[in-house]
């Protein structure tokens, strides 16, 4: 049972049979989207579903099986209590009465997708090793929000109400210069006035203007440098970084495996050579132990004579 587990689990059709579930998983969900499919074809939507649900059961049995006597070593692998995780949620009692949760939950089906694909794992592997450089990261571009943040309150919370009037809505407002979306028009606000540009339909909103011409656009061309062609840039490093790390660590771990093959095999050859030399030294010792008890048998017998010297002929 064990052995019929074990290969099923590591089978290359089974996996890719799994992943063609996931799949359809992932397009049932997406069907149940359309409220007129899920009219028509509800029943047999939510059978496919429970089939789905149930071959996943499977998968996660026949891995555990496969583990032989120590079946929770199936959890030493993060993907397997992933795996776990996203098809025990879909049994928690009482989820029929949250009908969002448990769509969400199924969604998570889909997810499983990462653990499929192997070069799907190495890239979420890349992003966890890249969380703690990616923290010092954020920690920087933080800083630089702030500083920026307090800085156009001062200098443009008055010109500039709407975006600059407090500094959560300045964090905002640099935010969306970061990400460069239409972050010129704040900063032709700031170079031109609320009274001259930007403010059509709030203008009582604009009660003091004031145009900055080489402060704003100083102001914003240092910051989204800074923030967008810089900082940002630090986070495609820090991951980059961390894919090299986990491609070099996959593979150690491939050459480990192939270190650990050869030294299984030459114990075994070493082993079968012992053995052929043991074989070897007690067969010579055996016919050393004949030919003396055969010499010992022989000795003051008369040594047989030829058939010449039998008849009595030379």
């Amino acid at each position: 049972m064990v052995a019929l587990a074990q290969k099923v689990a590591e089978a290359a059709w089974f996996q890719n049979f799994i992943t063609f579930v996931i799949i359809l998983a992932g397009v049932l969900v997406g069907i149940e989207t359309y409220p007129s499919m899920v009219e028509s074809y509800g029943t047999f939507l939510h059978t496919l579903d429970a089939i789905v649900l149930w071959i996943f059961v499977f998968e996660v049995v026949v891995k555990m099986v496969a583990e032989g006597s120590k079946p929770w070593r199936y959890f030493f692998d993060p993907w397997n209590v992933f795996d776990f995780i996203i098809v025990a949620v879909c049994f928690v009692p009482g989820m029929g009465e949250y009908a969002m949760v448990l769509r969400l939950a199924r969604l998570l089906r889909v997810l499983k997708l990462v653990t499929a694909i192997p070069k799907l794992q190495l890239l979420v592997g890349a992003l966890l090793k890249s969380i703690p450089s990616m923290f010092y990261v954020s920690i920087l571009l933080f800083l630089l929000f702030y500083l920026y943040g307090v800085a156009a309150v001062f200098m443009f919370g008055e010109n500039d109400p709407i975006h600059f009037g407090n500094l959560q809505i300045a964090l905002l407002s640099l935010f969306r210069a970061v990400t460069l979306e239409d972050w010129t028009d704040l900063m032709y606000i700031q170079m031109y006035g609320c009274a001259n540009y930007g403010y059509g339909g709030s203008e009582a909103l604009c009660t003091a203007s004031n145009a900055q011409p080489l402060l704003g656009s100083a102001f914003f061309v240092s910051f989204v440098l800074l923030g967008t062609m810089i900082v940002l840039n630090l986070f495609i490093g820090v991951i980059m970084n961390g894919m090299d790390e986990a491609a070099a660590e996959a593979e150690e771990l491939l050459e480990e495996a192939r270190r650990a093959n050869t030294q299984i095999e030459v114990p075994t050859m070493q082993h079968e050579f012992f053995e052929l030399t043991k074989a070897l030294e007690e067969m010579t010792a055996k016919v050393a132990y004949m030919k003396r008890h055969y010499e010992k048998d022989m000795e003051g017998k008369p040594t047989p004579a030829s058939g010449a010297e039998a008849d009595g002929t030379v």
